[in-house]
């Protein structure tokens, strides 16, 4: 597996895609995945389901779809890329992670339409506007949230987060922190016991809108990983950023991924939370495994290559469109860009 450091910096001159100069095919949205779940023998009740309405007999029973997820996609009339881009985001988040950044300006989806793709943004099973379903019936736990000291120091943008008090940061460090309280705002509930369905939710999203290059972020790793492994065929390339997951190289056939160039990409400050020393392990013995076995993996360690004091949501740090170019770069490397 290679590290791409200092020296592929200094290569790389490509500018930022210029602002709005695609035209916009269509603007649509699906759901995929999922099944129909039967429930009976929940009591019912009577509801108010607005001031001043009568109460409404509610009955819980009956069929419902669940474990689907929502896709959100901008086509071009005529993208520069023959690929579309799948973003994936990471856990306790939604599809809102690559739409505008929580300081008000363009996130990765607007960076990559500009750059010439399709791009499909997900939110995924239980996510956002995928919904979620009634636990324990279906759903097998209850959800938990993340609190903003979690994201604070999970998410590397400071050492100590003191509620209602002192919010120390790195110095150095790249998030915008007077946008922290409005990224907060983003958490959504997440359960722990859904990753099958899930995963099976992001393989019919490959399936149905493929062949593709997909783009994952954190807990979206191990199933960005996954997918590869299970449509070599239609996923062309895997960009995984800060992946906290991944395969296990001895369950998990690593020579299916021969043609799928994998790049994995990794911000600062990892040394100074100690969570993140273990994290790296698995994705970094994975991409090992892919390389041993003939497969292309490179990988972009930011503080090597001279770019320091970026968090674990680098996509939303003030220098993301300077990742974002790399990444856009490696793309064309693959000979994938057009």
């Amino acid at each position: 597996m290679r590290t791409i450091a200092i020296a592929l910096a200094a290569t790389i001159t490509a500018a930022t895609p210029a602002a709005a100069d695609y035209l916009v095919k269509e603007v649509g949205s699906f759901h995929v995945g999922g099944h129909t779940e039967t429930l009976s023998g929940l009591p019912s009740k009577e509801i108010v389901f607005s001031p001043g309405a009568p109460p409404i007999k509610v009955d819980p029973n009956g069929e419902f779809e669940v474990e689907q997820m929502y896709v959100q996609f901008v086509k071009q009339a005529a993208p520069k890329s023959k690929l579309p881009l799948l973003l994936w985001h990471g856990g306790g988040l939604s599809g809102v992670t690559w739409e505008t950044k929580p300081d008000g300006k363009p996130g990765w989806q607007q960076f990559f339409l500009n750059a010439g793709y399709d791009v499909y943004v997900s939110d995924a099973v239980e996510r956002g506007r995928a919904s979620w379903a009634r636990y324990p019936e279906i759903f097998k736990s209850e959800p938990f949230f993340r609190p903003k000291k979690e994201a604070w120091e999970l998410f590397r943008i400071g050492p100590s987060y003191e509620v209602g008090g002192k919010r120390e940061a790195f110095d150095g460090e790249q998030f915008p922190v007077e946008a922290f309280d409005k990224f907060a705002k983003q958490g959504i509930p997440r359960w722990a016991t859904n990753d099958a369905a899930t995963q099976k939710a992001y393989d019919a999203l490959v399936q149905k809108v493929c062949p593709c290059i997909i783009l994952v972020h954190s807990q979206g790793g191990n199933f960005g990983f996954t997918a590869a492994l299970n449509a070599p065929d239609k996923v062309k390339a895997l960009i995984a950023i800060e992946p906290s997951g991944a395969p296990d190289p001895a369950k998990a056939d690593a020579t299916r991924l021969k043609g799928v160039p994998h790049l994995i990409v990794w911000g600062d400050f990892i040394d100074r939370v100690p969570v993140w020393s273990k994290l790296v392990v698995n994705p970094t013995k994975w991409g090992q495994a892919i390389a041993a076995a003939g497969g292309k993996v490179d990988t972009f360690e930011l503080p090597r290559m001279g770019i320091r004091g970026n968090t674990h949501m680098l996509m939303m740090d003030r220098n993301s469109d300077d990742i974002a170019r790399l990444i856009n770069d490696w793309i064309g490397v693959q000979g994938l860009a057009n």
